[in-house]
């Protein structure tokens, strides 16, 4: 499997991991950053063997990603 750009967000609770530029919803989550990429690669490798290889074929590819904060007024 390709290399996939993967976003791991810790919460008070622990962590949660999900893909970019993946078809469908993946998400891992663990107590430790470990847990929850070793449970998104789990659940990565089920979704491919699922749906087939063509679900990480995004057009065009996410070459990079980045985290902002944004505040948006109500």
């Amino acid at each position: 499997m390709d290399a996939v750009k993967t976003v791991v967000e810790k919460h008070p609770d622990g962590y949660v991991a999900y893909p970019l530029g993946v078809k469908g919803v993946v998400v891992g989550q663990g107590a430790t950053y470990e847990e929850a990429v070793a449970d998104l690669k789990s659940a990565l490798k089920f979704h491919l063997e699922t749906f087939g290889p063509d679900m990480l074929e995004v057009d065009p590819p996410i070459l990079e990603a980045f985290i902002a904060e944004t505040r948006v007024s109500a």
